[in-house]
C-alpha cells in the first residue's frame, strides 16, 4: 500500500512534461562556459542572471536584482532579491556575484564571455545583498553584460579546473528548473524547482531528446512525440497536413540571428581580398533564398541585424556577376587549368545549411571555383574544426543580441582559441573604431560609428553575408497560455501548462 501511494505520489507530481528536442549533447552546462546553442538553451532554464531583456526587448529589467541604478557614470549598484535559493537550498547572495565575476577574468577559464567584463575595474559587496561594480571607464555594454548567468560560490570556491569540472555537467542554479538526468545522446530531463524566487514553473519537466538528424526530429514532431519544434520553410509548405494544424498552432517571426560563409584569413589562399569580392559576387543569394525559405528568410547585407541601429541601409546585396567574378580571379592568379579550390564545412544541426552548401558549391562552379563540401556532427565540428581554426570555411551562423558588441567578432584581441573572432579578421582601423565605441553612450554617435564598421566589414568580405531567416515554431495546442512577443515565445515559459487530458 505504501509503495502504490508512493508511485502514484510521484506520478502525479510530474504529471505534465514538456516533450523538446536538441540536435546535439550539451558541452558545458555552466553559463561561463555554455557557447554552443544546446549547452546555453539547457542552461537558461537552469540559471539566472542579474539583469535580463523584458517581453519586448526593448528594456532591461531586474531578474536576480530587485532594483539597479548608476550612483555615476562608472558606478553599477545591484540590489538583490532577498528570496532566492540555489538548488542545493542554500541562499543565493553578493558573494556569488562576486565570485561569477572574480571566475570570468580568472587565466584558468578560457569564455568569451570574459571579454564583456573587460572594463571592470573591481567588484564588491557592500553587504550580503547589495553589489558595487566599478568600470575602468563608461561601457554602453556595462548594463546588459549581467545577463551572464550566475554561479554558486559554496559550490565552487575549491574548484581547482571549471573548465572540467563535475558541476558543467552536474549544475546548480537558481532557476525556475533544476537539472534531474543527463544522459547523453539520448535524454536531458529538467525538474520544476519548487522554491523558485518567482513561483514554481506550472509545468513539472521539461524533458529533451537528443536527436542529431533533423528530419527525425520533425518527424517525431509530426507524430505528437514532440510539444515544441522548429519547422523549417520546406516542411511548412510542402509536409504538413491540415492534421497537423489542427494539433499545432504556428509562430512566425524574424530571428536575430544569420548564416554566413566564414573565410579562414589566416591561410594565404584567402588574403587576396579580390579572391573574396569574386566569391561573393559569384553567388546569388536571392536563389538561396527562394530554394530553401520560400520567403520566409531575407538577405543578410552586413554584421548587424535591420532591428538595430548599427544597420547601414545604404550598404545594399552585392549583385551576381559571374564575369566579373571570373575576371578577379585571373587577376589573382585562377583560371581554368589552376582553378581556385576550397572547402566548406558546416554541421548536420541544422537542415538548412548542407543544403545552403551544396547551392553555393553549384553556384561558385560557374565562376570556375572547385567546392568540396564536409558537413559534421555538431559537437564534433565545434571541437575538431570551429574552436581550433582548421578550415578553409565555416558555413554558421551567429544569433545577436538586441543592443550588438562588435569587439566579441571583430576586434583581432578576439582571434584567439576560444574567441568568437573564428576568421582571423584584423584590421588596425576597426579595432581603433570598436575601442572608441565602446566609450560611446549616445546612441546617435554610436550608430553612426557601427554603420561605419558595416560598410568596412562588408566591403572587405571577410563573411559572404547569406540569409536571416524566420524562426517557424510549432506548439502543441495541449501547452496553454503561449503568447508571442518581440523576444519570442518563451518570455513567460513558467506560466504555460499543459493539458493532459488531450
Amino acid at each position: 500500500m505504501k509503495f502504490l501511494f508512493s508511485l502514484f505520489f510521484s506520478f502525479a507530481l510530474y504529471a505534465s512534461t514538456l516533450q523538446l528536442a536538441t540536435s546535439s549533447n550539451p558541452s558545458r552546462l555552466n553559463p561561463l562556459l555554455a557557447t554552443d546553442s544546446s549547452s546555453s538553451e539547457i542552461a537558461g532554464f537552469i540559471f539566472n542572471g542579474l539583469v535580463k531583456y523584458d517581453k519586448d526587448n526593448a528594456t532591461i529589467i531586474g531578474d536576480l536584482a530587485k532594483k539597479f541604478y548608476f550612483k555615476d557614470d562608472k558606478t553599477l549598484v545591484f540590489e538583490l532579491r532577498k528570496n532566492v535559493h540555489w538548488h542545493d537550498g542554500e541562499k543565493f547572495t553578493a558573494k556569488d556575484v562576486v565570485f561569477t565575476y572574480k571566475t570570468l577574468i580568472s587565466p584558468t577559464i578560457s569564455s568569451p564571455y570574459s571579454a564583456g567584463f573587460r572594463f571592470v575595474k573591481d567588484v564588491k559587496s557592500l553587504d550580503e545583498y547589495t553589489v558595487e561594480v566599478v568600470y575602468k571607464q563608461v561601457y554602453f555594454k556595462a548594463l546588459e553584460t549581467w545577463m551572464m548567468g550566475i554561479i554558486p560560490e559554496h559550490v565552487l570556491r575549491d574548484e581547482k579546473n571549471l573548465m572540467s569540472a563535475s558541476f558543467n555537467t552536474h549544475p546548480v542554479g537558481t532557476g525556475p528548473y533544476k537539472l534531474y538526468q543527463l544522459q547523453h545522446s539520448k535524454n536531458i530531463i529538467l525538474r520544476a524547482y519548487d522554491n523558485y524566487f518567482l513561483g514554481r514553473p506550472k509545468i513539472d519537466e521539461i524533458s529533451f531528446h537528443v536527436i542529431a538528424d533533423a528530419m527525425t526530429r520533425f518527424l517525431m514532431l509530426k507524430s505528437g512525440e514532440l510539444d515544441i519544434g522548429s519547422i523549417e520553410p520546406i516542411q511548412y509548405e510542402r509536409q504538413l497536413s491540415d492534421n497537423f494544424f489542427k494539433k499545432f498552432n504556428i509562430f512566425e517571426k524574424i530571428t536575430q540571428s544569420y548564416t554566413y560563409l566564414g573565410f579562414n584569413l589566416r591561410l594565404k589562399k584567402f588574403q587576396n581580398p579580390k579572391v573574396r569580392e569574386a566569391l561573393s559576387l559569384a553567388i546569388d543569394r536571392e536563389e538561396i533564398i527562394k530554394i530553401l525559405f520560400f520567403n520566409h528568410a531575407k538577405i543578410c547585407t552586413g554584421p548587424f541585424l535591420p532591428s538595430s541601429i548599427a544597420f547601414n541601409e545604404d550598404v545594399k546585396t552585392p549583385t551576381k556577376d559571374i564575369q566579373k567574378a571570373k575576371k578577379l580571379l585571373a587577376e589573382a592568379g585562377y583560371d581554368a587549368q589552376h582553378p581556385f579550390e576550397f572547402e566548406i564545412v558546416t554541421s548536420n544541426s541544422s537542415a538548412i545549411r548542407p543544403y545552403a552548401a551544396e547551392i553555393l558549391q553549384y553556384q561558385l562552379k560557374k565562376a570556375g571555383v572547385i567546392v568540396k563540401l564536409r558537413v559534421m556532427e555538431w559537437q564534433a565540428f565545434l571541437n575538431m574544426v570551429v574552436f581550433p581554426h582548421k578550415f578553409d570555411s565555416v558555413l554558421l551562423g551567429w544569433g545577436l543580441s538586441p543592443t550588438p558588441d562588435p569587439y566579441m567578432f571583430w576586434h583581432s584581441d578576439n582571434d584567439k582559441q576560444g574567441g568568437f573572432n573564428l576568421v582571423g579578421y584584423k584590421d588596425a582601423m576597426m579595432d581603433r573604431m570598436i575601442e572608441e565605441s565602446q566609450e560611446i553612450i549616445d546612441r546617435k554617435k554610436l550608430s553612426k560609428i557601427w554603420k561605419k564598421m558595416f560598410k568596412m566589414i562588408t566591403d572587405t568580405n571577410p563573411y559572404l553575408f547569406l540569409y536571416i531567416p524566420n524562426s517557424i515554431t510549432a506548439v502543441s495546442k495541449k501547452i496553454k497560455n503561449v503568447q508571442n512577443s518581440p523576444s519570442g515565445i518563451w518570455y513567460n515559459y513558467t506560466e504555460w501548462e499543459k493539458d493532459t487530458n488531450k
